[in-house]
């Protein structure tokens, strides 16, 4: 990798939250950085005072156009893409019964898709130099489960799952892959940019209805920092090993290693009947 003053970062969804955060770290100490939001105007006062080092682009994800022009412009401006950061995303509030199709399969083409396409565009050049960093932003959410938001979950499941993949398939080429898994931080991601189904059914009023409720509330009050966040990624992601998981904030790291023991907890329980679903000379080997 190159020096930490000379690394070009790629930064999606920077309008807000982890984005914007990232974005005005990477340039305060030095870094080069592409700078994308779906509105370019409100990328301003991040790119303001770094005219040589700062590039500000309207991307919006789903738009294979706009990904393909931004990581054309991006190098062409700075010669390379040194850390991808896919950090565009957003939330949606509603039980599963309550999901409104075009509203999940929307948060599915940012979230996923709008990932995957930008993260292909890409790798030509990584691979082509032997060195990069993919850093995808997913969530506790993407380990963890809670009434209504098992439509974002299973967006965040479904990076959580290509990211493993992925990190297989680019670790002997040189290019490493980190998914950071934030727990609640004090972005807009339960304020102004989270979606809400319209339709509600009052048997989840209960389970769904309350974690809608509970979202609301909390807004604003989250125990995370998104400036100590942000700072948490770069350094993981300029480290000489960048984890695969990297757990950001308490609350996330408890749920983590609470999931880690239910699961544990129940895979013990049933293994005579997880070992005994094998051809019989299987199961003699197991034991």
């Amino acid at each position: 990798m190159p020096q930490q003053d000379s690394r070009v970062w790629l930064i999606t969804g920077c309008s807000t939250g982890f984005g914007k955060e990232l974005a005005k770290l990477v340039l305060a100490q030095g870094g080069r950085a592409v700078v994308t939001a779906r509105k370019p105007e409100q990328l301003q006062d991040v790119v303001a005072d770094y005219p040589d080092t700062a590039l500000a682009l309207a991307l919006d994800v789903t738009s294979k156009a706009q990904v393909a022009a931004a990581v054309q412009q991006a190098e062409e401006r700075f010669g390379r893409i040194d850390v991808l950061v896919n950090n565009a995303g957003y939330g949606y509030l509603a039980a599963v019964e309550e999901g409104e199709d075009d509203q999940v399969r929307a948060m599915f083409e940012t979230n996923f898709f709008g990932l995957v396409a930008m993260t292909n565009a890409v790798l030509p050049g990584m691979r082509a130099r032997r060195s990069g960093r993919i850093v995808n932003i997913s969530s506790i959410g993407g380990l963890v489960s809670f009434a209504a938001t098992g439509y974002y979950h299973a967006t965040k499941y479904a990076v959580e799952g290509i990211s493993e993949s992925l990190a297989l398939e680019l670790a002997p080429l040189g290019i490493q892959v980190m998914i950071v898994e934030p727990g609640p931080f004090r972005t807009d991601w339960a304020g102004r940019s989270l979606l809400e189904s319209k339709t509600t059914i009052a048997d989840y009023d209960a389970t769904a209805g309350e974690r809608r409720r509970q979202s609301r509330e909390r807004s604003g009050k989250q125990a995370g920092d998104p400036v100590r966040g942000a700072q948490a990624i770069i350094d993981a992601a300029q480290s000489e090993d960048p984890p695969l998981h990297l757990l950001l904030g308490k609350p996330a790291f408890d749920m983590g290693m609470k999931k880690l023991e239910q699961l544990r907890s129940v895979i013990e329980d049933w293994r005579e009947t997880t070992l005994g679903a094998d051809y019989p000379e299987f199961q003699d080997a197991a034991k």
